[in-house]
């Protein structure tokens, strides 16, 4: 489990294409500081293992079903990245409960600069939109953000001078991919009620 507070801004420094997955060689002096063979690390909110590590870097295999649900496909040599590794048993729970478990791709729509923060619009699958609700929570790509604005097919985030200078968002621009979890909570929820949500069964 994550909690989608990223610990450093890393960098895709090999890829290797597999027949059916790829393999990324990825530089973060911080996460891999006492990593080793199965560990886990959020790579753009993507929960991978850790396949060999030597110095500062790690490799980590993703499978096709991985690619084809995230934006991880894009990813090419010199490609920034958000990393964190798990969360430890008794640390602060300093973001939200985030799985790395990716439910979709969105797209950065628009970003507005102000003064002291910026706010940035993102596409929102059809599928997806029920979890998302005003002040919620939401990861965008591994970061653990609280929504500003929630329509049909977009939502927007505030991101403070610190978010925009140590994550990948500080980086994206309109037209670049986003990985998008949901609360888990809302998907409990949903799930735990059933027949008795208005409209179940049509």
């Amino acid at each position: 489990m994550f909690t989608g507070i990223v610990e450093e801004l890393g960098e895709i420094t090999a890829v290797e294409t597999l027949d059916d997955a790829c393999r990324f060689r990825l530089r973060g002096p911080v996460v891999t500081e006492g990593a080793k063979h199965g560990d886990s690390i959020a790579v753009n909110g993507v929960c991978l293992t850790v396949v060999e590590h030597e110095g500062d870097e790690f490799t980590a295999d993703v499978m096709a079903e991985t690619l084809s649900r995230s934006s991880l496909g894009a990813l090419t040599v010199g490609s920034r990245v958000n990393l964190e590794r798990p969360m430890a048993v008794g640390d602060r729970l300093g973001g939200h409960i985030v799985q790395g478990h990716v439910d979709g791709t969105g797209e950065i729509l628009d970003r507005k600069p102000s003064e002291h923060w910026e706010i940035v619009k993102i596409s929102l699958p059809a599928d997806l939109s029920r979890y998302v609700v005003e002040k919620g929570s939401i990861t965008v790509d591994g970061i653990s953000l609280t929504v500003v604005d929630a329509g049909p097919d977009f939502f927007t985030v505030s991101l403070i001078p610190t978010t925009l200078a140590l994550t990948t968002l500080g980086l994206k621009q309109p037209g670049d991919p986003v990985n998008l979890e949901v609360d888990v909570v809302a998907k409990y929820v949903e799930r735990m009620l059933g027949d008795r949500l208005p409209g179940a069964g049509r």
